[in-house]
């Protein structure tokens, strides 16, 4: 039998993004570790929530290591694949408004 992928939709996938993001900046250490492997500042960060490249950014972040991962799901009750999606909408959506 052929498993259903979960839904999501474009704003709960920017809940997820801030989600994530609230989740890193809750630790100095995984918020100084982010902003150094992305090279965003402080400042790019006040506007991450409207932002979805940003959001992206978050989630992509998160995808790329596991233990983290793992523990944002845990700690947030996401399922990890809802987190992939929700960087595929993000990320999509962000396409869309550099197109316009």
């Amino acid at each position: 039998m052929r498993q259903r992928r979960p839904r999501l939709d474009l704003g709960r996938a920017e809940e997820i993004g801030i989600e994530g993001l609230s989740f890193l900046a809750g630790d100095s250490d995984r918020l100084a570790r982010f902003l150094g492997l992305t090279g965003f500042g402080p400042a790019d960060l006040q506007g991450a929530l409207r932002d979805p490249t940003v959001l992206a950014a978050v989630l992509e972040y998160l995808l790329g290591d596991e233990p983290l991962l793992l523990e944002f799901a845990a700690n947030r009750s996401v399922e990890p694949e809802q987190i992939q999606l929700a960087w595929d909408l993000l990320t999509l959506d962000g396409m869309k408004r550099s197109r316009t």
